[in-house]
């Protein structure tokens, strides 16, 4: 072997042999951990997921509202939809048993030509109409349209407190209140139960008149309040504009300003006179108590203050 070779494969072996070491001193790139039983996404991830922000806006707020009924929603239900005008664009049949409708789905027109054609219609098409009560079960708000189909008051309406505290049955009755407007009368109109999957959820006044759309038109009836506030003492129209009761007003006033009461309570004071309270909302949340003595009211309290 060549004298010169052998310092040329001296450097050589030299150098391949330290490769490794190198090599060595070089971190691994780190390998990450995924949970057991985790799916690994093989999507790009600008994809939007289920959790994602950049979610529709319509899918946002039904996320964001409570999942029941809240109490001071149910009072705006009271006091915004309650007594409003609608046109009727379908038929609505009369009777106790009304329509069922299921929010959500589809309407069935063809149910609701045969409950019609079995009850008559109560309400026909292009009839000017008017929500005269709201009720609110579990799952289910139940809707009375002209006075509804079933012509019953509800039997805490007819109490009254007799001298000593003794409860006596009132067969009196009036004209605005639960029975709806003069001329409209009690079991001649048409009822519609909204039912829901589960319990009724917080809806907005406009919500609920986008469920009631199919059936009645909103959009170009003037508000109930506005019919004649125009003809009242400025201080009355103006706590109307304002949505409170105001001491003085009548009851079709308070009707117009925060819609029908969801209890009444009927009683007489030591001197025999009749004394009615309205009661918007429930214990121990926010609660308007409004007091009656003949035909105006006469004082407004409101609990917590």
């Amino acid at each position: 072997m060549p004298n010169w070779l052998i310092p040329t494969l001296t450097i050589f072996l030299l150098a391949a042999a330290d490769v490794p070491g190198v090599e060595r001193l070089h971190s691994p790139a780190p390998i990450p951990a995924f949970p057991a039983g985790e799916d690994i996404s093989i999507l790009p991830s600008w994809i939007p997921t289920a959790d994602d922000d950049s979610q529709t806006p319509s899918s946002q707020p039904s996320q964001q509202k409570k999942a029941t009924l809240q109490d001071q929603s149910r009072l705006d239900l009271i006091r915004y939809v309650s007594g409003e005008f609608a046109k009727a664009t379908k038929p609505l049949p009369a009777g106790k048993e009304g329509f069922l409708v299921y929010v959500g789905k589809p309407l069935s027109t063809e149910l609701l030509d045969r409950a019609v054609a079995t009850h008559g219609a109560a309400v026909n098409s292009g009839d000017n109409v008017q929500i005269t009560r709201l009720e609110f079960r579990d799952h289910t708000i139940v809707v009375d349209v002209n006075g509804g189909g079933r012509g019953k008051k509800n039997w805490k309406d007819h109490i009254q407190i007799g001298m000593g505290g003794v409860p006596t049955m009132s067969t009196s009755q009036t004209q605005t209140g639960e029975n709806g407007p003069p001329g409209v009368q009690p079991g001649m109109g048409s009822t519609l139960f909204l039912e829901f999957t589960k319990a009724v959820p917080d809806l907005t006044p406009e919500e609920l008149k986008q469920i009631l759309a199919p059936f009645l038109d909103f959009s170009r009836q003037r508000s109930a309040s506005v019919h004649w506030t125009d003809t009242l003492p400025p201080e009355m129209k103006k706590a109307i504009q304002d949505r409170r009761p105001a001491v003085g007003m009548d009851r079709e006033e308070v009707i117009a300003a925060i819609g029908k009461p969801e209890h009444k309570v009927r009683e007489r004071d030591a001197q025999g006179n009749e004394i009615e309270d309205w009661i918007y909302g429930q214990p121990p949340s926010k609660t308007v108590f409004v007091r009656f003595q003949g035909e105006r009211v006469t004082s407004v309290r409101q609990f917590p203050q």
